[in-house]
């Protein structure tokens, strides 16, 4: 189960619109264009059908992609830190790195929660996986590009 990801009932509820919209309209409007630029004659020098061709190409590559994701989701309404206050997902971490003076928020869990508010660092990155199960107060490291990068959590909250 490598492939699973934890979603927020609202993310989930999003993919399943996108997806439904995809293989529904989608599809057709995607159908209509590739049939009006045939209409135009010649397609090896046709730019609206090779046009059309890409974009239903990626159209039903997202399409593949939200069903892998949905398939697997495991949906959770609990978001935000654990109990103990310790880093999970669905939650809110502000940190500082060394050296800065500045914080910054990211939310952790799935690229497609998509917050407004916050950048999302899944739990998988590296620095996702320095985050979870540390709380605030604690410094961890995590590595990129062969260079050991240290964070301080300043706070772990609720979106």
């Amino acid at each position: 189960m490598a492939d699973q990801q934890v979603l927020s009932r609202q993310a989930y509820e999003r993919l399943k619109a996108e997806l439904e919209e995809l293989t529904g309209e989608g599809r057709i409007d995607i159908a209509r264009k590739i049939e009006a630029a045939r209409a135009l004659g010649d397609l090896s020098e046709n730019g609206d059908y090779h046009a059309a061709k890409d974009q239903q190409g990626k159209m039903e590559a997202r399409i593949r992609q939200l069903e892998a994701i949905l398939k697997d989701a495991v949906v959770t309404d609990d978001t935000g830190p654990a109990p103990d206050g310790t880093v999970g997902i669905g939650c809110v971490v502000e940190i500082r790195f060394e050296g800065d003076d500045d914080t910054e928020k990211y939310l952790v869990g799935s690229i497609e929660e998509r917050h407004d508010e916050y950048e999302v660092v899944s739990p998988g990155s590296p620095l996702g996986e320095a985050l979870m199960g540390r709380k605030a107060g604690d410094t961890t490291s995590y590595e990129v590009n062969g260079n050991a990068i240290q964070v301080e959590i300043v706070a772990v909250t609720a979106p």
